[in-house]
C-alpha cells in the first residue's frame, strides 16, 4: 500500500516514486554538486514506537543512488501497524528526490517489542543541477512521521514464523 498517492507527483515537498531501473543505470552523475541529505524521524503521540534513522546525514551527488536505513521498535506488548508519511525540505527539492524502494510504500506491522531495520533507496535527479529554483540548495531533509493504523485491534494477532514441525502438522 502506498500511503499517499500524491507523493508520486513530487510537488509540494513530496517525493517522486521511481521504478525505472534503466533510467537509474544511465543517469549522469553531477560530481561537482555535492548535497547533504539529513534524516529526521518522528512518531505521532499515540504510537508507542521508537523510530530513528541509523545515520544522521549522508553526502550524495545528483545522479547517484544512495541507501539509508531507519529502525523502528514496538515498545508495547501487542502488535501494532504503523503508517509512515514523508516530506522533503526544502519543498522545491521534492520533485528531484526519487525513491526507488522505501518502507513507507507499505504499512509496517511490528509484533510486541519487535525491532526492525527499514531501507530507503533513493537518488537525486540530475536535472536538480539545472533548476535555478534549487541553485543554492546544498542540504535536503528527508523527514518521516509514523502514525498508528486505525485497523481494528482484533485483526492484530501476534505473527510467528512457521517451523517445519508446524508445517508438517498442518498437512496432516
Amino acid at each position: 500500500m502506498v500511503v499517499c498517492t500524491l507523493q508520486a507527483t513530487g510537488y509540494g515537498g513530496t517525493v517522486s516514486i521511481d521504478y525505472n531501473l534503466d533510467k537509474i543505470e544511465d543517469m549522469k552523475r553531477i560530481k561537482e554538486r555535492e548535497i547533504t541529505i539529513k534524516f529526521n524521524a518522528d512518531t505521532s503521540p499515540r504510537l508507542r514506537w521508537k523510530f530513528k534513522p541509523h545515520q544522521h546525514e549522508i553526502k550524495v551527488v545528483p545522479g547517484e543512488t544512495a541507501l539509508a536505513f531507519y529502525s523502528a521498535t514496538n515498545l508495547t506488548d501487542h502488535p501494532i501497524i504503523g503508517i509512515a508519511t514523508y516530506n522533503v525540505i526544502p519543498f522545491s527539492a521534492g520533485q528531484y528526490f526519487h525513491k526507488v524502494q522505501c518502507f513507507c510504500f507499505e504499512e509496517q506491522r511490528l509484533n510486541p517489542n519487535e525491532q526492525v531495520d527499514m531501507p530507503v533507496f533513493f537518488y537525486i535527479d540530475p536535472e536538480f543541477d539545472d533548476d535555478p529554483a534549487v541553485f543554492k540548495v546544498n542540504e535536503i531533509i528527508l523527514s518521516y512521521t509514523f502514525f498508528e493504523s486505525t485497523q481494528v485491534e482484533e485483526d492484530l494477532t501476534v505473527l510467528t514464523p512457521y517451523t517445519t514441525t508446524d508445517i508438517n502438522k498442518s498437512m496432516l
